[in-house]
C-alpha cells in the first residue's frame, strides 16, 4: 500500500497513525492550515480516514479529485456525505461488531452506575465523610428495572441480552417489529410509548435524519421523574437542552451519558448535577477494541488497494 495516499482528519489513535505511516504515504490534515494543504496535496489523497466527530463532507470530497475511498474508525457515519459518495463512486467503510461488546457493556455499567450513585458514594468515601458522617445514603437497584431499548441493531441486542441477566424486562422501539425474532421483548411503535413503560432508556440506534432529537421533551416527561436515560449512541439522538431542563426541575430522574450534542463541550448544568454521570465518549475506548478497530480499517484499506471485497462495506 505504499503507493496510497491516506488523508488522516484527526488523531484517533497511536496504533493506527503508526501503521498507516509505515504502510502508506500518511498525511496528517491537523498539522497545516486546511487550504495550503489542499493546494500542495489535493491530486495525491486517495484515501480519508476520520473517526465519529471528523468525517468527509461534500466540500472536502469535492477538492479531493483522486479520492476512492473514506475509511471511518467509528460505527457512526453521520458526518461522512454518503450521497456525494456514491455520486462519486467513492466507497465508505466503518467499523461495526468490533465495539458492540464494549459499548453494550458501558451502558449497563452506566445505568448501574446512576442508580446505585457509584461516583457519588466513591467521593463520599474519598472526602472522608463516611468517617464524619456516617453510612451513605441509600440507592436503587438495577435489578429487574424494566429496560427500553432505542435501536435493537448490534449494539442494542448485546444491552438487551446483558440485561437479562439482572431479570430486567425488555422493551424496545425500532422501525419495525421483529416479534419472531425477539418473542420475549415486547415491542411499542413510538418512543413515547416505550419511554412511558421503561424505568431505564438505552439510546442504541443510528443517528440519521429521523433519528436526531429522537429523545425529545415529550419522551423524557414519559420516562419521568424516576426514569434513568442512557445514551451510548449519538449526542445529537437527544435534544440535550430539554434533558438538562428535565433533570434539574426533576422531571427526569437521572442521567448515564457517553456521548454530547458538540463534544467536547458539555453543557456546564450537567457538570454541577448528582444525578447524572458523565463520561468522555469512551464507549469504544478499550485497548482490546481500538486496535481492533484499527485493524478493520487497515484491512478495508489493503482490501481497496488490492481490488478485494471490503471487509465492512457501507458505499
Amino acid at each position: 500500500m505504499e503507493s496510497l495516499g491516506v488523508l488522516l482528519l484527526h488523531p484517533v489513535n497511536a496504533y493506527l497513525e503508526q501503521e498507516l505511516g509505515r504502510r502508506c504515504r500518511l498525511y496528517r490534515f491537523w498539522e497545516s492550515p486546511r487550504e495550503e494543504f489542499l493546494r500542495a496535496h489535493a491530486g495525491a489523497v486517495r484515501a480519508v480516514v476520520g473517526n465519529a466527530n471528523y468525517g468527509a463532507d461534500a466540500a472536502l470530497i469535492d477538492a479531493l479529485p483522486a479520492l476512492e475511498i473514506v475509511a471511518s474508525f467509528s460505527v457512526g457515519i453521520d458526518r461522512v456525505d454518503l450521497a456525494k459518495c456514491r455520486e462519486r463512486g467513492i466507497r465508505v467503510t466503518n467499523t461495526p461488531d468490533v465495539l458492540t461488546d464494549d459499548v453494550a457493556d458501558l451502558a449497563v455499567g452506566l445505568a448501574i452506575a446512576v442508580l446505585r450513585r457509584i461516583p457519588q458514594a466513591d467521593r463520599y468515601v474519598r472526602a472522608g465523610l463516611w468517617k464524619s458522617r456516617g453510612d451513605y445514603t441509600l440507592t436503587t437497584r438495577f435489578s429487574g428495572k424494566r429496560v427500553g431499548i432505542i435501536g435493537l441493531g448490534r449494539i442494542g441486542q448485546a444491552v438487551a441480552r446483558r440485561v437479562e441477566a439482572f431479570d430486567c424486562p425488555v422493551s424496545y422501539h425500532q422501525r419495525t417489529e421483529q416479534a419472531s425474532v425477539y418473542p420475549n421483548y415486547t415491542y411499542y411503535p413510538t418512543v413515547v410509548e416505550l419511554a412511558a413503560n421503561s424505568d431505564v432508556l438505552v439510546v442504541a440506534c443510528p443517528l440519521n435524519a429521523s433519528t436526531r432529537h429522537i429523545v425529545s421533551r415529550e419522551v423524557m416527561e414519559a420516562l419521568g421523574p424516576k426514569g434513568v436515560l442512557i445514551n451510548v449512541g449519538r449526542g445529537p439522538h437527544v435534544d440535550e437542552p430539554e434533558m438538562v431542563a428535565a433533570l434539574a426541575d426533576g422531571r427526569l430522574g437521572g442521567a448515564g451519558l457517553d456521548v454530547f450534542e458538540d463534544e467536547p463541550n458539555v453543557p456546564e448544568a450537567l457538570l454541577g448535577m448528582d444525578n447524572v454521570v458523565l463520561v468522555p465518549h469512551v464507549g469504544s475506548g478499550t485497548y482490546e477494541t481500538r486496535k481492533a478497530m484499527a485493524d478493520l480499517v487497515l484491512g478495508n484499506l489493503e482490501a481497496h488497494v488490492l481490488s478485494k471485497p471490503l471487509l465492512t462495506p457501507v458505499v
